[in-house]
């Protein structure tokens, strides 16, 4: 998975597999990227600080239960 923020114009991007994408609008500004099995293989939002509220909210990333659990750890 990649995330990529270009401040130039305003653009988040996530992509979580390279490949050729059908590319949906959501909503103005908003669209995500299917491969040709119907997976979801990326999001685009433009004017980012419209739609976030401000540029702090894009320098802080969580990502919560990535990486091995517990469970396989034991085994």
């Amino acid at each position: 998975m990649k995330i990529s923020y270009d401040a130039e114009v305003d653009a988040l991007s996530i992509t979580f597999r390279e490949t050729t994408v059908t590319t949906r609008h959501l909503t103005e500004g908003i669209s995500v990227d299917y491969d040709s099995n119907g997976r979801l293989a990326g999001i685009e939002i433009l004017d980012v600080v419209k739609h976030f509220g401000d540029q702090e909210t894009l320098r802080q990333v969580v990502i919560e239960g990535l990486g091995p659990s517990i469970k396989s750890l034991q085994s």
